[in-house]
């Protein structure tokens, strides 16, 4: 049962709350982790930029003011890096004249929530922003090249050849198809595949990977995981049909 609950935790969609105001940050955490969402709050703007450093949420909902850097600020600065130019980022403030929502959006939010807010209807921005930022998250089936993935009957074909994989390697290939060409490091499959509370040698993900590729290539066909020496790995996105 654990077991399960980590494996769900660990591929929620993961959002970011950076709010100094310790009943909205609550209230928030409190509704996104009823409905499914893996949750992490954070008060000050210049730790929540050493936070998104170190890992990147599904999305960000970002309070306008905040102390040490502004909200605004943040999201001026993700939008600046690659890495984070389409996280989804929603901003939370108490500022509602229309030239600061313009403001905000003209920085890069995707979407722009005055305080005092409706809990449903922030709850259903967030789902249509997930929705179309990561259609992947809740598609049925995953598609790459010749390869799709049935989520509802736990099948993976290979241009119509049903595949047969453990339940592990079905988990592995589905985390790395949903966004290919991202390298993900053994940490990060092991956080994501097994959960965190799973003491698993780093190692083991390599044991994983090999299975994986025997079962989803054979003879000459083209092998879509790519080994990043030193990173990690990742699911080719210039995968095609072979």
């Amino acid at each position: 049962m654990n077991d399960r609950r980590a494996r769900a935790e660990a591929t929620a969609p993961r959002i970011l709350i950076v709010e100094d105001e310790p009943a909205i940050a609550l209230l928030l955490a409190y509704n996104l982790e009823a409905a499914g969402f893996m949750v992490e709050r954070i008060e000050r703007g210049d730790e929540a930029e050493i936070r998104l450093a170190e890992e990147i949420p599904d999305l960000l909902i970002l309070d306008w003011m905040l102390p040490g850097v502004s909200g605004l600020e943040i999201c001026r600065r993700l939008r600046a890096r690659e890495a984070t130019k389409t996280l989804p980022v929603i901003m939370l403030t108490a500022r509602g004249e229309e030239q600061e929502r313009v403001r905000g959006l003209s920085v890069g939010a995707d979407d722009y929530v005055v305080k005092p807010f409706s809990v449903p209807e922030l709850m259903a921005r967030v789902h249509a922003l997930l929705r179309r930022a990561s259609p992947e998250r809740i598609a049925t089936k995953l598609q790459r090249g010749p390869i799709e993935l049935d989520r509802e009957t736990r099948r993976v074909y290979r241009n119509g050849r049903e595949l047969h994989l453990g339940p592990t390697e079905f988990r592995l290939l589905e985390h790395l198809m949903e966004r290919p060409g991202r390298v993900f490091s053994r940490a990060q499959l092991l956080d994501a595949v097994w959960g965190m509370s799973i003491e698993i040698d780093e190692r083991t993900v390599d044991v994983h990977i090999g299975r994986l590729r025997k079962a989803i290539s054979r003879g000459r066909e083209r092998d879509p995981l790519r080994t990043v020496r030193g990173s990690g790995y990742s699911f080719d996105e210039t995968f095609e049909r072979d």
